[in-house]
């Protein structure tokens, strides 16, 4: 029985199968893969004995198979043989000239594969002369810039495509937040009206169940305003259409007015916040709605994923012309590969199967939409937003850092600014 690993690389899924058939039954471990780059990432991993490739795949050809495998030292001498139903000569010279071992033509002889492939990891090699090699490597050469002028092409159609469908979107999304301000305030102000007028009130002592059904619909109401201007906003921010009103700011009284409203949740579920007023400036240049917004999220954030009894610190310092700030909760803590994407919009974390309704639950629901706002004011502000997290884990919660920098004084905002994601 013969040893050794072989790398089978072919979409048809007929051929793959009779060919992983016939070199497991002749002692071989056979490792397939439907698709060039997954072929290419099984040869990284488990750096085979010999490689079989079809020349034509979906994403990448043969030659070029062999062309980056030839690249890694690991599997630069490694046996490439191609397969193809081609009995074309310039093909095949091509072919070898791009650092294939061997040349196989198909249908495939069941009887001789065996055969055939113990003689190329014997080190049987298939050459073509000086003089055609030349030819074919030009040949293969003017291959290679077509393709990749084909590819190019396709990349930018799409981009333009990509582009318009996401202007359409952010349109789409403008124009119904829009339309639904209009009844949700229509509806709110009624149930306002209906709440304080005397029939009313009269007709709730009759039924108290009455006035508990009316709270919880402009509750309701509230809160889906909320939702809508959360879409407004991060749809301003991907456009690049941040209105700055800046002004002088008390960065202290906004942080103070954030902690406020989450005094409610926070003794609710036993956190602990621990904070100096004193280290946070009491005057700046600022857009002090959107700040307070941007701190609003981000400590919503914090106690959204710290568990119950957990701690949040924050911190305020001034470094020559930045304020450098910093949330610190003992949260579940952040993956490193989510590290970035937490800052996109609509992203949530966990399944969204299991979403809840409240915000301010541990590990509770939402839209995706508050960090991406955050980052998106901070940087309209001048400055950076990042998080920091030994990574994630329910049970043993490592914790996470926000960091805001600021510009110290703050100037105007940048009238060039655009949204970079």
């Amino acid at each position: 029985m013969a040893e050794g690993t072989i790398l089978y690389i072919e979409d048809d899924d007929d051929s793959r199968v009779m060919v992983e058939r016939i070199l497991a039954r002749a002692g071989y471990r056979v490792l397939v893969a439907a698709r060039a780059l997954q072929g290419i990432d099984l040869a990284r991993q488990h750096l085979p004995d010999l490689i079989l490739a079809d020349i034509n795949l979906p994403d990448m050809s043969g030659r070029e198979i062999a062309i980056r495998l030839r690249a890694d030292p690991h599997l630069a001498d490694v046996p490439i043989v191609a397969l193809t139903a081609y009995t074309d000569e310039a093909d095949r010279e091509k072919t070898l000239s791009a650092g294939v071992t061997g040349y196989l033509t198909k249908p495939i002889d069941p009887r001789a594969l065996p055969e055939t492939i113990a003689g190329f990891l014997g080190g049987k090699r298939e050459t073509v002369p000086a003089p055609a090699a030349e030819v074919a490597r030009q040949a293969y050469n003017r291959e290679l810039v077509d393709r990749l002028e084909k590819t190019v092409r396709e990349l930018e159609d799409s981009n333009r495509e990509l582009r318009r469908l996401d202007a359409i979107k952010d349109d789409f999304i403008q124009l119904t937040a829009h339309e639904l301000r209009t009844p949700l305030t229509t509806v709110y102000g009624y149930g306002r009206l209906v709440q304080a007028s005397s029939v009313f009130r009269q007709a709730v002592i009759g039924d108290p169940d009455a006035a508990a059904a009316l709270d919880g619909l402009i509750a309701s109401v509230e809160r889906l305003q909320l939702v809508v201007e959360e879409i407004v906003t991060v749809s301003r921010i991907a456009l690049g259409r941040v209105d700055l009103k800046i002004g002088p700011a008390n960065l202290r009284a906004i942080v103070e007015q954030v902690i406020a409203g989450y005094a409610r949740v926070v003794q609710q579920r036993h956190l602990t916040l621990e904070y100096d007023l004193d280290e946070w400036p009491r005057a700046m240049l600022a857009d002090t709605a959107l700040l307070e917004l941007a701190f609003s999220n981000i400590l919503g954030n914090a106690i959204k994923y710290t568990p119950d009894g957990g701690t949040i610190t924050l911190h305020a310092k001034e470094e020559h012309d930045r304020l450098k700030i910093s949330v610190t909760d003992t949260g579940v803590g952040i993956a490193p590969d989510d590290q970035e994407t937490i800052f996109d919009r609509f992203y949530t974390a966990g399944d969204t199967q299991l979403h809840s309704t409240s915000k301010t639950a541990f590990r509770g629901g939402g839209l995706g939409l508050g960090l991406a706002i955050s980052r998106g004011i901070i940087s309209a502000h001048g400055g950076r937003l990042w998080v920091e997290s030994p990574g994630y884990d329910p049970l043993n919660p490592p914790g996470s850092t926000f960091h805001i920098e600021l510009p110290m004084p703050q100037g105007p905002p940048n009238p060039t600014y655009r949204a970079l994601w």
